[in-house]
């Protein structure tokens, strides 16, 4: 039998950990989830990944545990069908500010009745061949999460929240500073309180929150907050600031 779904788990409840990915390699997408990560976000938005390198970097994520997410570089109906299409756990569509933008990344991601995504059962998701359940069980098993990320989504927060199909809102804290004017700076009050409040909003609405954490602490902060699917750090900032504490250990 398989395992749950990201989308059951997520749903059922529980507290899901991951990371961001940039680095092309599907032995980094193995290692997010050989070292206990329950997902990882392939990248195509702000690093050089494609449809085709996440192939293997989907099918390496599964090896070792974790369910492989792409964040697609818009809401358009080619990137969302093409990472769906190459095996993706779910989808990640960044810059959702209205119930209009919602209602489309939900119209791209989903099947007939609950969509209008493009259907080729002769794809990695349809294991190549297809089969009879193959919209079904995608249409059930496929996680949909939106970024809001920044005061225009706020704003329109209430018009998102209620668009079925929609399964995780997720915060982006570094666009949500830069739309108040304070670039980079994540852990201003303004930031958080911004943050919070969509939170609340959202759990209220009975909606999966999600963000980004820099580290554990700031995880755990947004944890106690009502997040559930929280992606801690991203692999290449991790793996240059272990190669400095080596380098300053050895050399201090």
């Amino acid at each position: 039998m398989a395992p749950p779904s990201l989308r059951a788990r997520l749903l059922d409840g529980e507290t899901l950990l991951g990371t961001f990915q940039l680095i092309d390699s599907p032995m980094a997408a193995e290692m997010a989830g050989v070292a206990g990560l329950d997902f990882t976000i392939l990248d195509q938005e702000h690093g050089p990944l494609s449809a085709e390198s996440c192939v293997a970097m989907c099918a390496a994520a599964e090896r070792g545990g974790a369910a492989p997410v792409i964040r697609v570089r818009n809401n358009s109906e080619s990137e969302i069908q093409r990472a769906l299409d190459v095996g993706a756990a779910g989808v990640e569509i960044p810059q959702i500010e209205t119930g209009a933008d919602a209602r489309a990344a939900v119209d791209h991601a989903r099947f007939d009745p609950l969509g209008s995504r493009g259907f080729s059962p002769y794809v990695r998701a349809g294991g190549y061949t297809g089969d009879d359940d193959y919209t079904d069980r995608q249409n059930e098993t496929t996680a949909v999460v939106v970024h809001i990320e920044g005061e225009r989504g706020v704003e329109n927060l209430d018009d998102i929240v209620a668009v079925e199909g929609i399964d995780v809102l997720f915060l982006g804290p570094y666009d949500m500073s830069q739309s108040l004017g304070i670039p980079g700076q994540v852990r201003d009050d303004r930031v958080e309180a911004l943050m919070q409040d969509v939170c609340d909003r959202a759990v209220d609405a009975g909606k999966v929150v999600g963000t980004y954490a820099d580290d554990p602490e700031m995880a755990r902060q947004w944890i106690d907050a009502g997040a559930q699917y929280v992606a801690v750090g991203v692999d290449g900032a991790i793996l240059t600031r272990a190669f400095e504490d080596i380098a300053e250990a050895v050399t201090e």
